[in-house]
């Protein structure tokens, strides 16, 4: 048989894997796996597991939330043999896994673990850590993770860009240069988000519709200093329309893109915190997983 071994946080989703764990553990068996089972007891243990027991596995799954799901890639990235990664979400938001197509209901993503087609995935390196689909820094970060999906449903899209829009008008701009290819942007920045997701927090499409999860560049968008007020309207209006464009906003793609400043810098990394820096290397590694999706 061959080897699968599941890592779930039991915290996740209202305990969501509880309910339907031997649900999980039948169909792979069904499917000639045998299974290694692992509730997660600490930050980082899911990182650690996926390390330890990555190497000799054939198919390593992942049940929990955006952040288990980095902790998981973390792990594996270090391996010189990548096993393909099965991925049955459980959190509030699940941005990778509406990229990807995968449903929300586990048993059925289950079976796409065992029945499914691999795909080839590119992922983020963030200076000495990874990450799935963004790294963000600034206004919108603390609202669009610290929101739960309800209440964002109850809010609906605009209203929630309105919440975030909030921060602009207080939060200190970050003085940044931003280099990238042969380009170079020097200014003052409220947020900046770079990408390789087709939903970010909960809501799709804010880095536009071409969006390819395996073609090497990521989405970059940043957002300038407001320096009147007609600038707020203007941001307000493009989010809501979900076309961030103007002298207010520099967007592009690229594979590569490093940010200095003066200053520590909080980042965002698939929705945890990912310290604190003066200098971030983001570089995107092409293929560098494999992940079970629908047939």
């Amino acid at each position: 048989m061959k080897k699968a071994v599941l890592i779930y946080n039991p915290h996740s989703g209202k305990a969501q894997m509880e309910g339907c764990l031997s649900y999980v553990v039948n169909t792979f068996n069904r499917n000639d796996y045998k299974v290694l089972v692992f509730a997660t007891q600490y930050p980082k243990q899911a990182q650690e597991l996926a390390e330890r027991e990555g190497e000799d596995s054939d198919l390593l799954v992942c049940s929990g939330g955006d952040g288990t799901l980095n902790e998981v890639v973390n792990g594996i990235m270090k391996l010189e043999h990548r096993p393909t990664i099965g991925y049955i979400p459980s959190g509030s938001t699940n941005d990778f896994a509406s990229s990807l197509g995968l449903p929300k209901e586990m048993k059925e993503c289950a079976e796409i673990v065992v029945t499914g087609k691999p795909f080839l995935c590119d992922i983020g390196k963030f200076n000495d850590k990874y990450f799935t689909y963004v790294a963000a820094f600034g206004a919108f970060t603390a609202v669009t993770y610290m929101t739960s999906q309800k209440t964002k449903n109850v809010l609906g899209y605009q209203a929630y860009i309105l919440e975030g829009v909030k921060q602009l008008a207080s939060i200190k701009p970050i003085h940044m240069r931003v280099v990238y290819g042969e380009q170079e942007i020097e200014d003052d920045f409220l947020f900046g988000m770079v990408s390789n997701s087709t939903s970010i927090g909960g809501f799709k499409h804010l880095t536009g519709r071409d969006v390819d999860l395996q073609d090497g560049v990521f989405e970059v968008l940043l957002i300038r200093n407001l320096r009147q007020l007609s600038d707020l309207n203007c941001v307000v209006s493009s989010l809501i329309a979900k076309c961030p464009e103007g002298e207010l906003f520099y967007s592009f793609k690229t594979d590569r893109v490093c940010f200095y400043t003066d200053e520590p810098v909080k980042w965002v990394l698939d929705g945890e915190f990912g310290g604190e820096v003066k200098e971030a290397i983001v570089e995107n590694n092409p293929a560098a997983i494999q992940i079970m999706t629908k047939a």
